[in-house]
């Protein structure tokens, strides 16, 4: 585990790369909409598969009425956005407000877990030639304090651990709230085993201080942050390296970034789903709820 002065020189390289890479020519220099309506937000995203000038997305839908909740939207270069609604499980209620998704890393991109705003937890298998996927658990956040709003989810593989963290999104003055801990797939159990505020400085207001994340494989995590002052907006987002996940002995440690840098921010798009795209071609993917101006996505650092 990297001592204080080591975890500020990571966090600076890495910080120092994502904004060159952003200004080089990006894939996209636009945002490509996705859907029209308030039932079409996105709420979380978790990379399918990537090709040469292609992109396949699985992302999640915060509804609560009988409206979809998983889609895979397809990107091809310049291309209009190819969107494919998915069939819940027939065996399993529908979730009410899904809020993020993650990949299970190393199942070849076949499984996945979502979260509700409510902590729970669904673990499922994607079959993208029947449109369908099978739920094969239902489990819950540990100690999820009365109140909770979860908006964000993530997986990764750390050290040989498949160490999760999740947030509650906070809102205005109250700190958004950081957990980590170890998942064990054969249990359907997460051991907690930290957590942490965590307030942006930007956007201000009404402002969810996280509204998504993911962490990548040497433990650096990402977050985003918007404001919502009601569904015709107007909105402000902001994506940020909040820290950096570790182990020191046999514990997860957390390392916070004192001083929070914005990677990327917008004044029009609330900004609720992010994932980050490996390879030449990659970069770091955001999608939006934009309640009823619809959804949008776009890649910062792509290749064109």
């Amino acid at each position: 585990m990297p001592n204080k002065p080591q975890f500020l020189i990571i966090l600076n390289i890495v910080v120092l790369g994502v904004l060159l890479l952003i200004s080089q020519q990006v894939w996209a220099q636009d945002w490509h909409p996705v859907r029209g309506g308030i039932a079409s937000g996105i709420s979380g995203m978790a990379l399918l598969e990537q090709q040469s000038n292609s992109l396949d997305l699985l992302i999640a839908h915060d509804n609560k009425k009988n409206e979809a909740r998983l889609a895979i939207i397809s990107i091809k270069g310049k291309n209009q956005l190819e969107y494919l609604p998915l069939n819940w499980s027939i065996n399993i209620k529908l979730p009410i407000d899904l809020e993020a998704i993650s990949s299970v890393p190393g199942q070849t991109n076949s499984t996945f877990i979502a979260l509700s705003s409510s902590g729970k937890a669904y673990y499922f298998r994607l079959d993208r030639a029947n449109k369908t996927i099978s739920v094969l658990k239902e489990f819950n956040l540990p100690g999820i304090p009365q109140g909770s709003n979860f908006e964000a989810f993530g997986l990764q593989d750390i050290d040989g651990k498949l160490v999760a963290i999740w947030a509650q999104r906070g809102e205005g003055e109250q700190p958004a709230i950081i957990y980590w801990g170890v998942l064990d797939l054969t249990r359907y159990q997460i051991t907690p085993t930290g957590f942490a505020n965590l307030k942006v400085p930007f956007p201000s207001g009404n402002v969810r201080h996280i509204s998504d994340l993911k962490v990548d494989p040497v433990g650096i995590v990402y977050i985003t942050a918007a404001n919502d002052p009601g569904d015709d907006g107007p909105f402000q987002s902001a994506v940020y390296i909040a820290g950096y996940l570790g182990f020191r002995g046999n514990k997860i440690a957390w390392r916070q970034n004192p001083h929070l840098v914005s990677i990327y921010r917008t004044d029009y798009h609330k900004i609720e789903g992010i994932e980050l795209i490996p390879g030449a071609e990659g970069g770091v993917i955001v999608g939006t709820d934009d309640e009823n101006l619809g959804s949008y996505v776009y890649i910062m650092g792509g290749s064109k």
